[in-house]
């Protein structure tokens, strides 16, 4: 099909119809003296099918006996008697069909079928009306635009632009005012946050546009290095000589735990060794909890204090050399929070990282401390009972085994525990396992048990990714898992540009990203592949699945990126090219689901990102063959006048 062939005019960007055979034709010299049919040409009235706001499908026929007839389609306009003079789309030869699309909605539109024969006379059915559907709340729809480079804003004194930029390891949570909260690890482009206090948090009631708000804590809480030194002595060594300004301030967590009352744990990262010689380990990490009645207030955050620190199970024998990853001196690692009031109103803070594996330790629901007396952090593994019991671990024979960042929730009698594996630059991953109880055990959706025995779970939620335009996304984990209050569940985390994207290294643009989770019919849960931009879900219909998709394997590859690949579903059922051609596909309107080479894939409209401009489409995410599947609905978007030629 030749573009020029083609007359549509867009005001937005819509999913691309592989029109079956026919396509608009304003190059057509109208016949001063149009011929009424005869017995020798009768054009048949056009049936109409696939009404929709914007668009609609006519068909016709005709019979011509002893004329050649050249050329053929439709003509049709909001008065009554089009003619060739008025919209026009053509048909190719081989076929008497067409779909008009540009058209408004709710609107009554009169349509002819017609004929040209090589004499260059026109012959023209009887008029048939139809009437376009109200408007489907897409045709108005208008995609997010804050740009996900943002350095050219990065400033602070341009914080109030950020939106989503500069997110680390974010957690979120719906106040009782209607916003969602967001809180961070401290970290920014060019550090630009620097000095103006730890843990910022920023709002939205549209999980879209994001209000800053700046720091909670001010500066390190005046606990910490007493119970640092308290502890340091107690094993026998000096006072730490650590500096304020050397501190982490890492990995919130913020929950509601009734009107009026929201607690937040944090981390605080301890610099250096613990001896001065620098022939140990490193130095431990702290959680400690705030809390406030009024999010919206930064400044009424009010420090409660210690809740807990590492443990080991190796006595005193802390000088082990820092390399030696596998053997480390701490059993847990106590950074990373993630806090949960379960059904029967139990309090329990899970953390860890790297170390030995994640951590349940039970709560007092009061004062929101560990409800069990903790004595000294070391010992052998019943004297550090008290800090918590393991509930996952990637690799029992290994204290170095990368996974961190737990993130918990309760869903339907399921305890979800999210994870993050690999470094956090680019390999950066997640996995979810689940639970029947808060501490365990876990399994994942194998039946692997992963408390004790260790295994990587499955399935993979995100991966580092590329579709077929743009740049794509590394390092995209340590999640926050959050609801509306209604089922409706959200995936956000940190993002990071690829290798050298933009002129810079993977680490420095870190953008914040929420996207929507979706739930299979057993329970376990997959994100979407494309960030939530507030996309009206109308109803998909099977002609929306016909057309080309661009598709990933999300297979786990260590730091690469999973490539998109072209795949395209036919009209008659039959996968025609790409990773799955020669199989088929099936549709279920009522649920949505879209089942493709024998894999179940869960359709959602979202925002894709990667056109230009933005725009909506329609995406999938799936598991099969031990496998996760994303996809996402081929767009070609213009912004052209009338006359333009959209690309096909």
């Amino acid at each position: 099909m030749k573009a020029a062939e083609i007359t549509r005019h867009f005001a937005s960007c819509a999913l691309f119809l592989a029109l079956t055979s026919c396509g608009g034709d304003n190059n057509i010299t109208p016949d001063p003296k149009p011929v009424p049919p005869t017995d020798k040409v009768v054009v048949e009235v056009p049936a109409v099918s696939a009404v929709g706001s914007t668009e609609v499908t006519l068909s016709s026929g005709y019979t011509a006996d002893g004329v050649a007839i050249t050329r053929k389609g439709f003509c049709y306009s909001t008065s009554s008697g089009p003619t060739l003079s008025d919209k026009v789309a053509a048909c190719k030869e081989d076929d008497f069909k067409a779909t008009l699309t540009g058209l408004k909605a709710d609107t009554e539109y009169y349509a002819r079928a017609y004929v040209m024969s090589s004499e260059n006379k026109t012959y023209y059915s009887t008029e048939k009306t139809f009437r376009t559907n109200a408007a489907s709340g897409l045709d108005d729809y208008t995609a997010p635009s804050y740009p996900d480079d943002y350095r050219s804003m990065a400033d602070w004194s341009k914080r109030n632009q950020w939106n989503l930029a500069n997110v680390h390891d974010p957690t979120v949570c719906l106040a009782e005012d209607g916003y969602y909260y967001m809180y961070q690890t401290d970290a920014s482009f060019g550090n630009a946050h620097a000095g103006h206090g730890h843990f910022h948090g920023r709002r939205s009631r549209d999980l879209i546009n994001w209000e800053y708000l700046g720091g909670t804590m001010p500066s390190l809480p005046g606990w910490v290095m007493p119970k640092l030194n308290e502890i340091r002595k107690a094993m026998g060594l000096p006072d730490s000589g650590a500096k304020e300004a050397d501190f982490g301030y890492w990995a919130p967590c913020v929950r509601k735990v009734r009107n009026g009352l929201y607690r937040m744990y944090y981390s605080i990262v301890v610099p250096g060794y613990i001896d001065a010689k620098k022939t140990s380990w490193g130095e431990r990490a702290f959680i400690g909890l705030m809390e406030t009645s009024n999010p919206a207030d930064n400044g009424s955050w009010v420090d409660k204090g210690y809740v807990i620190t590492n443990a080991s199970d190796k006595q005193l024998n802390f000088y082990v050399n820092p390399t030696a990853w596998e053997s480390c001196y701490f059993r847990w690692n106590a950074i990373d929070p993630s806090y949960i009031i379960t059904p029967e109103g139990e309090h329990w803070l899970i953390y860890g990282s790297w170390h030995s594996g994640l951590v349940a330790v039970q709560l007092d629901a009061g004062t929101g401390k560990v409800k069990a007396e903790l004595k000294n952090p070391w010992g052998n593994v019943s004297d550090i009972a008290a800090y918590g019991k393991r509930i996952y671990t990637r690799l029992s024979t290994s204290r170095w085994q990368a996974s961190e960042g737990p993130e918990i929730i309760y869903r339907d009698g399921w305890y979800y525990l999210f994870i993050a594996y690999d470094g956090l630059d680019v390999p950066y991953s997640t996995r979810v396992v689940r639970s029947r109880k808060v501490d365990g055990p876990y399994e994942d959706m194998y039946g692997t048990e992963v408390s004790e025995a260790g295994g990587d779970a499955y399935p993979i939620l995100t991966h580092p990714y590329k579709f077929m335009k743009g740049n794509g996304w590394v390092g995209i984990s340590h999640c926050a898992v959050f609801d509306d209050g209604k089922d409706n569940w959200y995936y956000s985390s940190q993002a990071r540009f690829p290798n050298d994207a933009g002129g810079v290294a993977p680490n420095a643009v870190m953008l914040g990203h929420v996207r929507r989770i979706v739930w299979t019919s057993d329970g376990w849960p997959l994100v979407l592949p494309e960030r939530y931009g507030a996309v009206p879900q109308v109803a998909i219909k099977e002609s929306d699945i016909v057309g080309k998709w661009e598709h990933i394997d999300l297979s786990y590859k260590y730091a690469e990126q999973r490539t998109a690949v072209e795949m395209e579903l036919a009209a008659d059922h039959t996968i025609s090219s790409g990773p799955w051609k020669g199989g088929k596909w099936s549709y279920s309107e009522d649920s949505q689901i879209l089942t493709a080479n024998g894999v179940t894939l869960y359709l959602y409209r979202e925002t894709d990102w990667e056109a230009s401009p933005r725009t909506h489409t329609i995406v999938y995410a799936g598991l099969g063959n031990h496998k996760t599947y994303w996809g996402k609905k081929i767009v070609f978007c213009w912004n052209q006048p009338k006359s333009a030629n959209p690309p096909v």
